[in-house]
């Protein structure tokens, strides 16, 4: 379990620098569309992908939920 909350926050950090966000506001945005169970769900697989691709993934996951 400690590897998931390893991973959580390294997703946090690189979504912060991708769009010059605070740790405060991604950590409000990822709890506010459910970002956090998105990543420990699909832990697996997502940990096998680079930086870049899981930060768009993440961009898709919470436009989803925008516009639902």
């Amino acid at each position: 379990m400690p590897e998931v909350v390893k991973f959580k926050a390294f997703c946090l950090e690189r979504y912060k620098y991708a769009h010059n966000m605070s740790g405060r506001e991604v950590f409000n945005l990822f709890l506010k569309y459910g970002v956090m169970d998105y990543l420990s769900s699909f832990y697996d697989v997502l940990r096998t992908f680079g930086d870049r691709y899981i930060v768009q993934d993440i961009d898709e996951f919470i436009a989803e939920r925008q516009t639902a």
